[in-house]
């Protein structure tokens, strides 16, 4: 190989994770029938001025299997939480009591289980478009580094197949974890 090349596959390989991660994060937020605090992560309230997750204006609890409770701090900002709790799609009728706002979890039924599946097939498929984003990028590194003489043949074969190694790792972990939350979803 030639000492005049080396493809950052380190850098590579953070980008896809990243975009793995951001896929597990928008898992989270879907909805399963099974209350949980994550589902509210991708929810911002308009607080002083600035976009601020429901976790920093308030404490969220899970009490019950079916209810998950937000105990805001500033009594100011309680109608800003259930107007953005209302406006975020989840499909939740916050309940006020004082400055607890309780969110009760109502049962799935098919049609919207059916509709949450596509959701996270739609996240997947992000979250694949992304991957290949950084595939592109490596392979265009690839490219100019073979324009510029910089390496050779045989080199650009090596490491075209180490960016298209990483990118299959990456998507049948995507594929993996689209199946598991599919099937989490449709599970009665």
């Amino acid at each position: 190989m030639s000492d005049d090349f080396m493809l950052d596959t380190d850098d590579l390989e953070r980008r896809m994770d990243g975009a793995m991660a951001n896929l597990r994060t928008e898992f989270a937020s879907l909805r399963t029938g099974r209350a949980s605090a994550s589902m509210l992560e991708p929810v911002m309230v308009d607080a002083y001025g600035s976009p601020t997750p429901i976790n920093q204006v308030g404490t969220v609890n899970v009490p019950e299997p079916r209810m998950v409770t937000i105990n805001v701090w500033d009594k100011g900002l309680v109608g800003k939480v259930e107007k953005a709790i209302r406006e975020s799609g989840l499909g939740i009728n916050p309940q006020l009591n004082g400055t607890i706002i309780m969110l009760p979890i109502p049962e799935l039924n098919e049609e919207r289980r059916r509709e949450l599946g596509k959701v996270a097939g739609q996240y997947a498929e992000s979250a694949r478009v992304s991957v290949r984003n950084v595939r592109r990028d490596g392979m265009d590194q690839i490219k100019k580094a073979k324009s510029d003489g910089a390496v050779s043949e045989d080199d650009q074969k090596f490491w075209e197949e180490t960016v298209q190694e990483l990118t299959n790792k990456h998507i049948a972990g995507i594929d993996a974890a689209l199946e598991a939350k599919q099937a989490e979803i449709m599970q009665v």
